[in-house]
C-alpha cells in the first residue's frame, strides 16, 4: 500500500455502500488515512476490503491536502488518532445508514466514550468503528455555542472493558447499535460469557454475541 502514498485511490470499507475515493496520505500500524479534497478520514484497516489506484480516466484532483486537523505523528495508530481526536468536534461512522457527531470524551481498553447532542454518551466498540473524520478545531456541532453544548464527561463509572461496561448497565433500558433495529431496545438482563440477554417490549428475551454490539447508549 505504501506504493500508493499521495495517490488517488479508491477504498471500500465494510459497511459503506460505496467506495471511499481520494488520497492516500499516511498509513499506520492499524490505520490508514484518506483526503476526499475536503476532510481526513482516518479508517481502521480492521475494515479495509479493497484499496485500488484510480486510473487517470477515473482519477480526480483532490487538490493538496493542508495540515491534518489532528497532530502528526511519527507512528500513526488507531489507540494514537483517538488520543489526539479526544476532546475534537468530530464525525464517526459506524454502520448502517447515519453517522454520529460529537466529541471522544474517554478511550478505555476495547471501546471509547462519544459524546453527542442526540445521544448524549455513547459508547462504542473499538471493532466498530469504519471512519473517523475530524472537524477543524474552531467548528462546533451543528454550530452551537459551547455553554449550550459543553463537553461533558460521562456520569457513569467506567470499566476497562466493553463487556465489563455492558454489565453495568445490568437491569437497566437501553438501547444498542443506534436504535437501528427494534429488536436491539430493552432492558439489559444480563451479560454472561460475551452473550447479554436484552427483554424486549412484549417481554420476549433475544440473545445477542457481544462482537456485533456496535454501540450502546441509554435514552
Amino acid at each position: 500500500m505504501e506504493n500508493y502514498l499521495n495517490q488517488s485511490v479508491a477504498v471500500s470499507v465494510s459497511g459503506k455502500k460505496l467506495p471511499i475515493k481520494g488520497t492516500l496520505i499516511d498509513i499506520g500500524s492499524d490505520i490508514f488515512v484518506i483526503h476526499n479534497g475536503y476532510r481526513f478520514q482516518y479508517i481502521p484497516l480492521l475494515h479495509l476490503q479493497m484499496l485500488t489506484r484510480l486510473h487517470a480516466l477515473e482519477s480526480a484532483d483532490f487538490g493538496v491536502p493542508e495540515e491534518p486537523p489532528l497532530d502528526p505523528t511519527t507512528e500513526l495508530s488507531y489507540r494514537k488518532v483517538l488520543l489526539n481526536a479526544k476532546g475534537m468536534f468530530s464525525e464517526i461512522y459506524i454502520g448502517g445508514d447515519s453517522s454520529v457527531h460529537g466529541y471522544i470524551t474517554s478511550i478505555m481498553n476495547d471501546f471509547f466514550v462519544f459524546y453527542s447532542p442526540m445521544y448524549r454518551s455513547l459508547y462504542v466498540s473499538m471493532r466498530h468503528l469504519k471512519s473517523l473524520i475530524p472537524y477543524d478545531p474552531l467548528t462546533t456541532p451543528y454550530a452551537l455555542d459551547q455553554e449550550k453544548f459543553p463537553i461533558n464527561p460521562t456520569p457513569t463509572s467506567l470499566a476497562r472493558t466493553f463487556e465489563q461496561q455492558l454489565k453495568k448497565f445490568e437491569g437497566e433500558f437501553v438501547v444498542l447499535d443506534l436504535g437501528e433495529h427494534p429488536g436491539k431496545i430493552g432492558l439489559l438482563k444480563s451479560v454472561r460469557s460475551n452473550v447479554i440477554e436484552l427483554v424486549a417490549a412484549d417481554g420476549c428475551s433475544a440473545f445477542i454475541h457481544l462482537d456485533h454490539i456496535k454501540t450502546i447508549h441509554k435514552p
